[in-house]
């Protein structure tokens, strides 16, 4: 196998698992072997309207010189609309050459759906959530899922004006201790899995968050702590980021695959595993994935495709910082 096919297949897969951990059970594969794959899109999951199936191929050239070879598949989708869909899908593809495209295009179709149903019946309630669910986790081995924060913690608003927030902390050079949010943790076969987040604005503080981290004797015994992190140079108008396995073999790079995914910015995620003593395979990087992926939504910090698609376009240059080896 050359050395440009090696490295496409290895971002197809990272980028099919990263895909996986988003949409789970929506996310179907009809060919591994073939890179063929099938997920169900549509406008509302607990009360669909409309619906449309993307099935796509992957080449051997994707995502570095060729686009996915795609199948829109609904009855109602015919015309006009198919026609419009498919210029949109298109018109990402050429915005992003190069970059893996799949979440961006599932989350357009989304969109369009959206606008479809608001369309053809105007003006529904949103739907409230009024029962709350209770998660127990283990005392003696999980931390609380809430945040930490210390008396001197910067004050960041996650679900407001975050950007803004966080440009106007690291333009005065504050580097103090972040706030710390735990995850809701994860169990297979005995193994244990949980995220950890904090917003970060430099090198100093990621740091910092391990060094807390850490502190705690439970995660500090853990089998391994993977984390990545992505931090927006917004004078250079790249992205500071790294990763780290901590044993677990191309977990950090997966995790950071999919950050870039989700396109999110000035945060560290690091995923805990305590293992059970049974081998879980490929399954764990899904669990790490999973993980990472609900605690970043669950802090907003995943964009639109909107933002994403932009955000790709715009800022492809990657500065990769300096491995550290402290933990």
């Amino acid at each position: 196998m050359a050395e440009g096919d090696a490295g496409s297949d290895q971002r197809q897969n990272e980028e099919i698992e990263a895909m996986a951990a988003i949409y789970g059970e929506e996310w179907c594969v009809i060919d591994d072997c073939a890179k063929i794959f099938c997920i169900r899109i549509s406008d509302d999951i607990d009360d669909p309207k409309w619906t449309l199936c993307l099935q796509v191929m992957l080449p051997n050239e994707y995502p570095g010189t060729a686009p996915p070879v795609y199948q829109l598949n609904a009855p109602w989708l015919q015309g006009q609309e198919r026609a419009d869909l498919s210029n949109s899908l298109e018109e990402i593809y050429i915005q992003n050459i190069g970059e893996s495209i799949l979440y961006l295009w599932v989350e357009k179709i989304r969109d369009v759906l959206i606008q479809k149903s608001q369309m053809t019946e105007p003006g529904p309630d949103v739907k409230k959530k009024t029962e709350e669910e209770d998660v127990e986790c283990e005392d003696d081995l999980i931390l609380a899922c809430q945040p930490e924060t210390p008396a001197k913690a910067l004050d960041f608003d996650i679900s407001e004006n975050r950007t803004d927030k966080i440009q106007f902390f690291k333009f005065i050079e504050i580097e103090e201790l972040p706030p710390i949010d735990h995850g809701i943790p994860i169990t297979d076969r005995r193994s244990t899995f949980q995220a950890h987040l904090a917003p970060v604005v430099c090198p100093k503080q990621v740091k910092m968050v391990l060094a807390k981290l850490y502190e705690n004797k439970k995660i500090a015994s853990a089998t391994h702590n993977i984390y990545a992190y992505r931090i927006y140079c917004e004078d250079k108008q790249t992205f500071l980021q790294d990763c780290e396995d901590d044993g677990e073999t191309a977990a950090g790079g997966r995790l950071l695959h999919l950050m870039e995914i989700l396109n999110v910015r000035n945060v560290m995620v690091v995923v805990s595993r305590w293992y059970g003593g049974i081998l879980l395979g490929p399954d764990r990087f899904k669990h790490i994935n999973n993980c990472a992926r609900n605690i970043l939504v669950e802090r907003n910090y995943t964009n639109s495709p909107e933002e994403s698609s932009k955000a790709l376009g715009k800022n492809k240059k990657v500065r990769k910082d300096k491995k550290r080896s402290e933990h």
